[in-house]
């Protein structure tokens, strides 16, 4: 092999080598889509695994959203009830709570609290299956790994996200509602100002948050999904969790950035 073909190969396979994750996750994200919208797709272990698996991520998950939602919502929903307060433009208040709160904040801290809570523990399941070479023999029982495995979870991911993301922007609203209160901040009642909350939000601005918690979830799901099932022949399972995290992290982040810029 020459000087330039040696020069050549080495850029593809760093090319290759680089390309490699976004190419899977897209073919990965294009399969979910795909199968998950044939009816002959959710047979009755499909079903089961979306089912069992949506109720495990959210309760091991809701306590940890809950809390986080109390924080952000004594920091962020009662801030600006505070600095409007002596100007009166009370009526703002709530588009910057949609512009924040729903539109930024709680998408991204939701995806990460799911990333860690059980887009890990996916990883090193797959990994592990993968390491003792189980994966042949759920093959030979004709268990599809994508099919029985990455689309139940990924489904109830995706759909996780969005019920625990109602819950966060709920338990955000109530927290800093009641800390206004104590302070008496607040000059409404908890109806009227969730109402004034909901008013701002557009069909559209109602949509976008709903696609961000949606996707977000599903790139937790395809990102993890492939890390777990990349495992190389010299790695331990534990050893790609800090790999997961580090790609479900910028995932999530892109994700975020992207559906910013478009919705």
């Amino acid at each position: 092999m020459s000087a330039a073909q040696q020069i050549l190969a080495a850029i593809g396979a760093a090319t290759r080598q680089r390309l490699a994750f976004p190419l899977q996750a897209a073919a990965l994200f294009w399969g979910v889509l795909s199968e998950g919208v044939r009816p002959s797709t959710w047979q009755r272990t499909v079903c089961d695994g979306v089912r069992i698996s949506l109720t495990a991520i959210v309760l091991s998950s809701l306590a940890t959203v809950a809390v986080t939602a109390v924080i952000v919502g004594v920091g962020l929903v009662f801030a600006p009830l505070d600095w409007l307060r002596p100007t009166g433009e009370w009526s703002s208040t709530g588009r910057i709570l949609v512009l924040i709160l729903f539109h930024q904040i709680a998408p991204l801290l939701v995806g990460i609290i799911l990333l860690g809570r059980s887009g890990i523990e996916m990883t090193a399941e797959f990994a592990a299956l993968l390491a003792e070479g189980k994966t042949t023999a759920l093959c030979g029982e004709e268990i599809d790994i994508f099919r029985d495995l990455v689309l139940p979870r990924a489904v109830a991911l995706a759909l996780a996200a969005f019920t625990l993301g109602t819950v966060f922007l709920l338990i955000a609203l109530l927290s800093g509602y009641a800390g206004a209160s104590v302070t008496q901040e607040a000059q409404a009642s908890v109806m009227g100002f969730l109402s004034k909350v909901l008013r701002v939000m557009s069909s559209a601005d109602l949509a976008a948050v709903s696609v961000k918690f949606l996707m977000i979830g599903l790139v937790v799901a395809v990102s993890c999904s492939i890390t777990g099932l990349d495992i190389r022949g010299h790695e331990r399972p534990t050893s790609v969790l800090p790999r997961a995290f580090t790609r479900g992290v910028t995932s999530i982040l892109l994700v975020t950035i992207v559906l910013s810029i478009v919705l």
